[in-house]
């Protein structure tokens, strides 16, 4: 009877035996870390990846994801349209992090991960430049994307498929100034002359109600600290608190304040949830003179890595020597607040060859402002800014660090 149960039962305790087994198989592999797919590329948290240094490798493979025409474009940069030569082979340079890689921006992904955010960029026309080839980069994944320009913003763009805006606000000092002449406007004197007046603790107007608007902000300053800007003859006369600043500040030391002011101004008065970026100076590459003093940027090939310093360290005293100036008091102005630095500096250093020059889409703009070694051809240099912005961004949204 003992044995005759066993053999009915036995069919049943195996079948018991591999459910268990099948059970325990599906549990552990439902619980077992997935490795990621070989045809994923796995992106390194920038903690262990610096994308900002690195260098420039040349891949014939390599494809803009835009071209001329894209509708956000600024003329004077769209060296496609306005046939610079090479820009095959601008473009066909990629940007090799140390032990990383960076992948090109999918606009698809980013702005599906933006989705109901907002985007902001506050500076100079360094800032536009970055903006337009983050607009056009972008505009691949939502070709009904439409122009936009409210609050105060100089152009943006609005993405309907995703929700998604991404504006700039022109304030080329950050800080409010105004013409402020010497004579008032019932003397017969001349209106002509007079000063600049820059309000140190008071952020330009353009900006000044965005506070809680966007989700990611970038800015920038610096371009416009210099005497070919402001003359002497009408020069920057800085005030605080409504009263002039005495002794009166030079110039690099009103920047130093104003960049001060701004990044407290910036950290207290905008959330905290908002992931703000300073993004460093882009470098000119004037040979042979200033814009006016025809200098020129006639080059077919990035610089070598050997060549910087001769062009960029401050104690050369060369033409392109104030960005690693700027840079400095920028790092000391942010330290210690919740501003990330966008260190896009030593990358664009290499491109010299990547300048509008002379291809400004206008027969007289040479003559009339010289060529153009300070903005970026589009599509150039700034998509790899995109590339890098996203990359940061991506990994702030997905691990909420």
């Amino acid at each position: 009877m003992h044995r005759k149960l066993i053999r009915l039962l036995f069919p049943w305790l195996i079948l018991l035996a591999l459910f268990i087994l099948f059970f325990y198989s599906a549990t552990v592999s439902f619980h077992a870390p997935i490795s990621p797919s070989p045809q994923r590329k796995k992106i390194s948290a920038p903690a262990t990846c610096n994308l900002f240094r690195g260098r420039w490798n040349r891949d014939p493979n390599r494809r803009p994801i835009y071209d001329e025409t894209c509708p956000f474009h600024r003329n004077a940069w769209n060296c496609l349209r306005n046939q610079r030569d090479n820009m095959g082979t601008i473009n066909s340079w990629k940007w090799v992090p140390r032990n990383c890689d960076l992948p090109q921006i999918d606009p698809f992904r980013f702005l599906d991960l933006m989705r109901n955010r907002n985007f902001g960029f506050v500076g100079d026309s360094l800032n536009e430049n970055f903006l337009t080839s983050f607009l056009c980069s972008l505009r691949a994944a939502d070709l009904g994307a439409k122009k936009w320009k409210r609050k105060g913003a100089w152009k943006g763009a609005y993405f309907p498929k995703f929700n998604v805006t991404v504006a700039y606000h022109r304030a080329v000092l950050l800080a409010k100034y105004k013409w402020q002449p010497k004579y008032s406007s019932s003397d017969n004197q001349s209106q002509l002359e007079g000063v600049h007046r820059v309000d140190v603790d008071i952020p330009a107007d353009d900006w000044a109600n965005i506070a809680n608007f966007y989700d990611v902000l970038v800015f920038n300053t610096g371009h416009w600290w210099g005497y070919d800007k402001f003359p002497k003859e009408t020069p920057l006369v800085f005030y605080r608190a409504g009263r002039p600043i005495l002794p009166a500040l030079e110039m690099m030391d009103g920047l130093q304040l104003v960049l001060k002011l701004m990044a407290s101004y910036i950290q207290n008065e905008i959330p905290g949830k908002t992931l703000k970026f300073w993004r460093l100076q882009s470098p000119r590459h004037f040979y042979g003179g200033e814009w006016n003093q025809n200098g020129s940027c006639l080059f077919n090939e990035p610089l070598e890595e050997s060549q910087l310093d001769i062009w960029f360290d401050p104690s050369n005293n060369g033409v392109n020597r104030e960005a690693r100036t700027v840079n400095r008091l920028i790092d000391e102005a942010i330290r210690g607040t919740d501003i990330e630095v966008l260190d896009l500096t030593h990358l664009s250093e290499f491109r010299a060859d990547a300048h509008p020059a002379v291809w400004l889409g206008r027969k007289d703009a040479v003559a009339v402002w010289g060529q153009d070694c300070m903005h970026w051809c589009l599509p150039g240099v700034p998509d790899t800014w995109v590339d890098i912005l996203s990359e940061l961004i991506s990994y702030h949204l997905k691990t909420g660090k």
